[in-house]
């Protein structure tokens, strides 16, 4: 499913936000369609998504919602694929989807191993895989969200430490695999919790650091950028 308008803007390539509910996902396709991209955002919540997109819009952006689940790799991939095809090759993923909630080490069970292992780690590896084949002239830029309980895994949050923790070690490989490619992979390990009206942790001043990773010139790319 699809709403929102996507009017070609050929200066700049398209944004895929995949997870782009309210908080950091709003945030960063603000921060996006701004920039001048054209922006797909990518999530569970339709009507929410449709929401945001009409926000961006009546603001004079180019914005589209697209409904799919991070945990149905299948669903995944073919929403993004057809984001590019409504909006035009991308200069940008980001990949925001997280399941989080508390859990402790000996109470999970294997249902939820399966879907935290499912959107934490294969869904931003099926993103990756499906996008970066598509990228404008073959370059351009994956950001991954992460987190400080990737570096200082939490009892409290086991799932969502040992999600991390797995994605900032697929970000760093990935990295290592496209950079001389001219494919820009990092991962965002946001060290605190997002607080709106925060100085340094509002998602709107958080996702003004992707924009900033987004525009580095290649002699500065890091595999890991440690963000708080």
């Amino acid at each position: 499913m699809r709403s929102g308008d996507a009017r070609m803007n050929t200066t700049k390539g398209s944004a895929l936000i995949v997870g782009a509910g309210p908080g950091l996902g709003r945030s960063l396709a603000a921060a996006f369609a701004g920039d001048g991209h054209r922006v797909a955002l990518i999530g569970r919540d339709g009507p929410r998504l449709k929401t945001l997109a009409d926000d961006l819009v009546d603001a004079g952006h180019s914005a589209v919602a697209y409904s799919a689940d991070a945990a149905a790799p299948g669903l995944l991939a073919t929403v993004l694929a057809e984001a590019v095809d409504d909006l035009g090759e991308p200069d940008v993923l980001v990949y925001n989807a997280a399941f989080a909630r508390p859990d402790r080490p000996t109470g999970i069970s294997v249902e939820d191993w399966a879907t935290s292992f499912a959107v934490n780690v294969t869904g931003a590896a099926v993103a990756a895989t499906t996008v970066i084949p598509m990228l404008r002239e073959g370059r351009g830029t994956v950001l991954f969200t992460g987190g400080g309980m990737a570096l200082n895994p939490s009892p409290d949050y086991t799932s969502l430490s040992v999600g991390k923790a797995a994605l900032r070690a697929y970000a760093h490989a990935l990295h290592e695999e496209q950079r001389e490619a001219g494919v820009h992979v990092t991962t965002v390990t946001i060290r605190g919790f997002l607080s709106p009206g925060d100085a340094r942790f509002d998602p709107d001043v958080v996702a003004e650091s992707y924009l900033e990773l987004h525009h580095r010139p290649q002699d500065q790319w890091r595999a890991e950028y440690v963000y708080g």
